[in-house]
């Protein structure tokens, strides 16, 4: 009588292939990738770096409005305890 475990043993030295089959398969899957032209290259990359320089300035600006509001809280805490 065969266990499932002697099953599973059977399956995976059938599926097991050799180097010269990884290399076909790796051809073929290959062969299916595509690859985006210089535009597309070109148009995210423009697309990113405005991005980034957008979100470096409004986080800029929200982190000096922040400052400028806690250091109003300060001196309203300050000026309200009389020091």
């Amino acid at each position: 009588m065969s266990t499932s475990s002697d099953t599973v043993k059977k399956v995976e030295k059938k599926d097991k292939g050799g180097v010269g089959e990884f290399i076909r398969e790796t051809r073929g899957e290959w062969d299916k990738t595509t690859f985006p032209s210089s535009d597309d290259v070109r148009s995210t990359t423009i697309i990113v770096v405005i991005s980034v320089i957008f979100f470096a300035i409004y986080l800029f600006l929200v982190d000096k409005a922040w400052v400028y509001i806690l250091q109003a809280l300060a001196w309203v805490v300050n000026w309200i305890a009389g020091i």
